[in-house]
């Protein structure tokens, strides 16, 4: 477990001790460090080491290798549905079309394994370390895809979305815990919203495949992801606040030097206030009671599991798991496939602005933007099902559904996707975070299964329904995030908590 890429040399330099006297006392000192991470030059009467930003995103890629799974996971019924539907079996690995209740129960299955997972997934990261947790979701997709692989029955899909679940529940619960503890504070926005680009990116990658190719031949394109994700990710480094955390301070020094890509006195002070707030933290081993008494704490949990629900109740699930059918149904004469990559291109390329912008733009102004404009595309999509299926006449609206999801995934995937996830990385102190991170993980998807598994019937008596209520809950969505949601651009970690707390420098 010791044995990661930034101690893989043999070659150790002997370095003094490098120690520091706090004001509370506490002595920290380092020893030993592999000088594939000490750079030689002496440091004294120079200015401030840079910080390699290059190695902190290098880490944050292959950690987010893991979301592209996920997105796999989360596309995968789009182009499968269908040929699970058809009376034509011959690319079914069933004998007969499955009914709308079991279509139902495939689509939604996977946020009941992702519920469950967070409490298993958030402890089991205190315990082993992050790095251990994500590499070991790999083992729920590779075994999920090879169930997928030898299904003869319906029963046989719902076990392999269960197991699918477990694996997504490892990643979000996580994942956002490991990126936001490698990251400096001018970029952890940045690198905490590369969870919806790697998303969007997989669900992408089974869209642009699925339709093309066999049922068999897509499992074995889905089977390869996780793989590659574990033999790149086995590589980077474990989080140095897990580290401080086991009392490893040489293994946490080293952690923090290679992401930094600096010497042994240039992390000196950030490993110091590092290994200080985990101390201060561990002293106060909170309990999961601890999100409910300290006010700081309750506010922290009511901004991220609202943003969570909002982010759920604006049915993205709904596009993602039916985007397919939604285009069939709208009969548009657009080939449903094809609208279907046109979307998920739309969504990489929006989610891939958000990296650059939501360091510069602020977390708030862009969930507001989000929020207004999602409404407005859910709006419109409703209406053209309106007129559609109570006025009959849609000669003057075919246009409307194509742009309406285009305009919806682009606001989505650059507010209430990932940024969601990016405030849940940065809102908890160590000593609850794991407790914290999987309330909101299970709350995401208690309500993705809800919203997923109810909107067959929803759209049994109409879809306009359906996307209406979702606009609604878009304007909700909109003065939550006004009133409520706090500004964390440019923040550290330790101001977020001072401000959580009302406390004032």
């Amino acid at each position: 477990m010791k044995k990661d890429i930034y101690c893989s040399t043999r070659e150790t330099s002997q370095m003094p001790s490098v120690a520091r006297e706090e004001e509370t006392g506490v002595k920290y000192s380092y020893t030993e460090v592999s000088s594939f991470q000490i750079s030689e030059v002496n440091t004294r009467n120079m200015s401030p080491e840079p910080v390699k930003t290059g190695r902190i995103f290098m880490a944050a890629v292959a950690a987010n290798l893991s979301a592209f799974v996920v997105g796999t996971c989360l596309g995968w019924t789009s182009p499968i549905g269908p040929k699970l539907k058809t009376e034509d079996t011959s690319d079914s690995p069933l004998d007969r079309p499955i009914t709308s209740d079991e279509d139902a129960w495939i689509s939604s299955l996977i946020a009941i394994g992702a519920l469950i997972a967070p409490f298993v997934a958030g402890p089991l990261a205190d315990r082993i370390g992050r790095k251990w947790v994500l590499l070991s979701s790999s083992l729920f997709f590779v075994l999920a895809f090879g169930i997928n692989m030898g299904a003869t029955e319906v029963w046989i899909l719902y076990l392999s979305r269960l197991i699918q679940g477990f694996g997504v529940g490892f990643v979000m619960t996580v994942q956002p815990m490991y990126v936001g503890e490698i990251s400096t504070d001018n970029v952890r926005g940045a690198t905490g919203s590369l969870m919806q680009l790697f998303i969007v990116a997989g669900i992408l990658y089974v869209y642009a495949i699925g339709p093309f190719v066999s049922y068999m031949a897509l499992q074995w394109c889905c089977i390869v992801v996780p793989v590659i994700f574990d033999a790149i990710f086995y590589f980077m480094p474990e989080s140095p606040h897990y580290y401080a955390g086991k009392g490893r301070k040489t293994d946490a020094l080293r952690s923090l030097q290679f992401l930094r890509g600096q010497s042994a006195e240039g992390v000196h002070n950030e490993m110091a206030e590092i290994q200080s707030s985990v101390e201060e933290a561990m002293a106060n081993k909170g309990t999961i009671m601890d999100l409910f008494k300290n006010p700081g704490n309750r506010k922290a949990l009511f901004i991220c599991a609202g943003l969570i629900s909002f982010q759920q109740l604006s049915g993205i699930n709904v596009v993602l798991f039916n985007s397919q059918s939604i285009f069939a149904s709208a009969n548009t004469g657009l080939d449903p496939a094809i609208a279907t990559i046109i979307i998920g291109c739309v969504q990489v390329a929006s989610s891939g602005l958000t990296p650059i912008v939501a360091d510069r733009l602020g977390r708030k102004v862009m969930l507001l933007t989000s929020a207004s404009v999602m409404t407005v595309g859910l709006t419109a999509l409703g209406a053209f099902f309106y007129m559609q299926l109570v006025v009959g006449d849609i000669s003057n609206v075919v246009w409307m559904p194509v742009p309406a999801l285009v305009i919806y995934n682009i606001v989505y995937c650059t507010g209430f996707g990932p940024l969601p996830w990016a405030v849940l990385g940065e809102m908890f102190p160590a000593n609850i975070k794991s407790s914290a991170s999987s309330i909101v993980a299970s709350t995401c998807w208690t309500l993705g299964f809800l919203v997923t598994y109810f909107y067959p019937a929803l759209d049994a008596l109409g879809s306009y329904y359906a996307f209406w209520l979702f606009a609604g809950f878009m304007v909700v969505a909109f003065f939550f995030v006004l009133f409520v949601v706090m500004e964390t651009k440019g923040l550290s970690l330790q101001e977020i908590q001072d401000r959580l707390n009302s406390k004032r420098n």
